[in-house]
């Protein structure tokens, strides 16, 4: 099973003075099910990548309503778009009004990327010609921010070694930011003047 320690404790209870009617309960595990959650779409130019996916993140049921909070991203903001809509479809199967917010923009991985040609040599150079290790992320990126207002830029995001990221246990190696300090500028050194 996928979670092989789960314990589920129950309690039995007096009715409670107000239940949802068992039509909308069917309604909306119905649509629940019917929303995508996890992966929608895997690059197609990246092994391994996700480029598109959907967490349904919350579920609240308080005072007569319902609010089901998802948080859908991409790479590419036409599959997101996609996406976005077939989980309004779903929704709407509930007569549910949906709004969309919060959103952020995807970020394309260019993987003939200039910058990223200039970086992965000099890595190499100052590292006893060790290959860097390079990845795209499925996740939310300022660099997507930075596209949408200047999509001609040739962008890169690299940084020193971060464990736990966006939580409580959150932490940097010390000795890499120094490292990736140091990298940044000899790579500013290199860029070629446009």
């Amino acid at each position: 099973t996928m979670e092989p320690d789960l314990q589920i404790d129950y309690t039995t209870i007096d009715d409670p003075n107000l239940v949802m009617d068992l039509s909308v309960q069917e309604d909306m595990i119905k649509s629940i099910y019917a929303a995508v959650n996890g992966v929608y779409r895997m690059s197609p130019d990246i092994p391994e990548l996700v480029e598109t996916s959907n967490n349904i993140a919350k579920v609240i049921v308080k005072e007569g309503t319902v609010t089901i909070s998802c948080l859908t991203r991409s790479s590419v903001e036409s599959s997101k778009t996609d996406l976005a809509q077939s989980l309004e479809a779903a929704f709407k199967l509930m007569d549910c009004s949906v709004e969309f917010s919060g959103e952020y923009p995807g970020w394309t991985p260019n993987v003939n990327s200039e910058i990223l040609k200039i970086m992965e040599s000099l890595y190499k150079e100052l590292n006893d010609n060790n290959a860097p290790h390079v990845a795209a992320c499925h996740a939310g990126l300022e660099c997507g921010i930075l596209g949408t207002n200047y999509p001609n830029l040739d962008m890169i995001s690299f940084g020193p070694n971060i464990r736990g990221a966006h939580s409580p246990d959150e932490r940097v190696q010390i000795s890499s930011v120094i490292k990736f300090w140091e990298f940044l500028k000899e790579t500013l050194k290199r860029i070629p003047e446009a």
